[in-house]
């Protein structure tokens, strides 16, 4: 006799889930198909920017989705050409390239430098990458990382990514060579554990590019579209990068993401880069919707205020238990928790209804939704100071 399949087998099993089906969300909020209610500090990894199930994008999605989905990537469509506009218009760059996720945007990104290498410097096509990056799945974006896990994984990898140090100029420079034709980073590294790169050191990172002819790549698929309190990372620096690539936000929840490149770095010729999906106008309005509301002054002024009360409250909570600093900008930050605490705070807040995430196990990451409410930051952080309450009466009696 044979049994019935669980549904949940016909996914491949490639990370570890929760027995929970989420079947409907809105604003901060997630239900499960038992009609429990999650308060969810996850949003995707930074997804939602605008909470989930966004009347404004839904709205554009159902509008759009009656007049054209995808006209083939040969053709030029409205909402995407709509879009390019405004993220030129509210950018350093001048030209955009519209992608399905981050990893394929980042993957553009390198292939564009490598092109810039081999038409400007002599066939250079090493990008100088971060110890600690991430910058996705792809066999390329894998090997740009710096994540230690990734190291046995897949060999062999893809060669040309040597890799610095996070605030350390100086290994940069050692790095340099004719072979060098770029250097990437996310300004906050996010999968490390929320780690920033100082002010400073993008300036001077920016200085050093364009002292050696150098392209200055910055990965924004976590910090873009307002996470950090600006549209962009780098307008905090005071600088401009001379490729961007966006991802998470930009879609609000939808695949969607962009490369960025000023005129200067932009050489793709014709052949040289495509894809199916890419830019069509279903995940264009969606992307549109986004922008319009999150590039809006009054709304970044209050995902700034929101990230400054969030902090203010992680530090209290770190004070009252004895925990480590708060790390990050904005609406992406960190708490340093000591100890390798953070998956049973993840998993004991998940039964509690809260969604949290460990990128390390020594830290929790934040990333709610960019309108989330001081009611429902005071909600979460009750729900935590809870948790640590009770593991540390736990480890006085152990």
């Amino acid at each position: 006799m044979t049994h019935a399949p669980h549904p949940f087998d016909a996914l491949m099993d490639i990370t570890a889930r929760p027995p929970t089906v989420f079947v409907r969300g809105e604003g901060s909020w997630l239900w499960d198909d038992s009609g429990k209610r999650y308060l969810d500090f996850v949003q995707g990894w930074a997804v939602n920017c605008l909470g989930h199930a966004p009347p404004v994008v839904a709205e554009a999605l159902a509008t759009q989705a009656r007049l054209l989905l995808s006209p083939s990537p040969a053709f030029y469509n409205a909402p995407s050409l709509k879009l390019a506009g405004a993220l030129v218009q509210h950018s350093c760059f001048d030209q955009v390239f519209f992608a399905n996720s981050g990893a394929e945007a980042n993957e553009g990104a390198i292939k564009l430098a490598r092109k810039y290498g081999a038409l400007h410097r002599g066939g250079a096509h090493e990008i100088i990458t971060f110890e600690g990056g991430f910058h996705g799945r792809t066999l390329a974006t894998m090997s740009a990382s710096g994540k230690k896990a990734f190291e046995p994984l897949f060999e062999p990898k893809v060669p040309g990514f040597p890799k610095a140090r996070l605030n350390d100029l100086a290994s940069v420079a050692r790095l340099i060579s004719d072979k060098t034709v770029a250097v990437m980073l996310e300004p906050i590294q996010g999968e490390a554990g929320v780690w920033p790169a100082t002010d400073q050191f993008l300036q001077e990172l920016r200085t050093l590019a364009t002292a050696q002819g150098l392209l200055l790549i910055f990965d924004e698929i976590q910090t873009g579209i307002g996470r950090t309190g600006k549209l962009f990372h780098y307008e905090h620096a005071g600088i401009e990068p001379d490729i961007m690539t966006l991802g998470k936000g930009i879609g609000g929840g939808v695949p969607l993401a962009a490369l960025l490149a000023t005129e200067h770095a932009a050489c793709f010729e014709h052949g040289d880069q495509g894809g199916t999906f890419n830019g069509n106008p279903l995940m264009c309005v969606a992307g549109l919707a986004v922008l319009e509301q999150v590039a809006a002054p009054a709304f970044l002024k209050a995902t700034l205020d929101a990230g400054l009360f969030l902090e203010r409250e992680l530090q209290r909570l770190s004070a009252r238990h004895g925990l480590g600093c708060v790390r990050g900008r904005g609406l992406l930050l960190a708490l340093d928790l000591k100890l390798p605490i953070g998956p049973s705070i993840v998993a004991q807040a998940f039964a509690d209804g809260v969604l949290l995430n460990a990128p390390q196990p020594d830290a929790l990451r934040f990333m709610p939704a960019l309108n989330v409410t001081r009611e429902e930051i005071s909600a979460m952080i009750d729900g935590l100071d809870a948790i640590l309450m009770n593991i540390g009466a736990a480890r006085m009696v152990a």
